[in-house]
């Protein structure tokens, strides 16, 4: 995917900050949208289908948290990758962020050097991480999910189905975090019961198998793969 074909839809009800996210990511060539509140930016996102939503919490009319809610329950944009700016301690705003459906958030003021950084991250969360044999590349680590197989470098890791699940979800796409109910729909289905602590249990031993390093743990909501 090229920078002049990548689509961000930026979203905040003061202009001037508009005025430097937009001018510092179209310098790096990316397609600029904006909008200045919550309902706008729904509208400008199902006509554009952005690749990236960088979306502030409070606003006018719509607040950012109900506008995620809203845009990630339009089926086409359930790949959009989005991600919130938020003012330095507010961890509340996070926490609800993450609930609400968006893949991580930024710390306002961010340097343009950083925001970029961080842009060109979230956006490789965009691209398709899995090629036609059902094989995801994650630096290092090769996670072949047709033969159950798992490659640290050239070491194979043999997991549990369980584990192996639970890792090939997180995994497929780093960096975003999974809600704890999502992973144990997505990993346990309509199986017996299980609580919130067999996750933990899970990913414990993966962080022995894989590397501590791997596994992030966002309190009250959930966890991600960190690449």
């Amino acid at each position: 995917m090229k920078k002049r074909d990548t689509r961000i839809l930026l979203v905040d009800d003061e202009p001037d900050i508009l005025e430097i996210l937009g001018y510092n990511l179209s310098s790096e060539g990316y397609q600029i949208i904006t909008a200045e509140n919550g309902v706008e930016a729904i509208t400008k996102a199902k006509k554009h289908k952005p690749h990236l939503i960088v979306l502030d919490v409070m606003m006018p009319e719509m607040d950012g948290i109900e506008a995620c809610e809203k845009i990630r329950a339009v089926p086409e944009l359930s790949e959009t990758v989005i991600t919130f700016l938020t003012a330095r301690g507010e961890d509340y705003s996070q926490v609800a962020g993450f609930e609400a459906g968006a893949d991580d958030y930024i710390t306002k003021p961010i340097k343009p050097k950083v925001l970029i950084s961080k842009v060109k991250a979230l956006l490789r969360r965009f691209k398709e991480t899995s090629d036609e044999d059902g094989t995801m590349k994650i630096g290092n680590l090769t996670i072949n999910r047709e033969e159950y197989k798992i490659l640290k470098g050239k070491q194979e890791i043999i997991l549990p189905r369980k584990e192996f699940e639970l890792l090939a979800l997180l995994a497929s796409k780093p960096g975003k975090v999974f809600k704890r109910e999502d992973i144990l729909d997505r990993v346990w289905g309509n199986e017996v019961v299980v609580g919130g602590r067999t996750i933990d249990v899970h990913i414990r031993k993966l962080r022995e198998k894989i590397g501590d390093e791997r596994f992030k743990t966002v309190k009250g909501v959930g966890y991600k793969f960190v690449v």
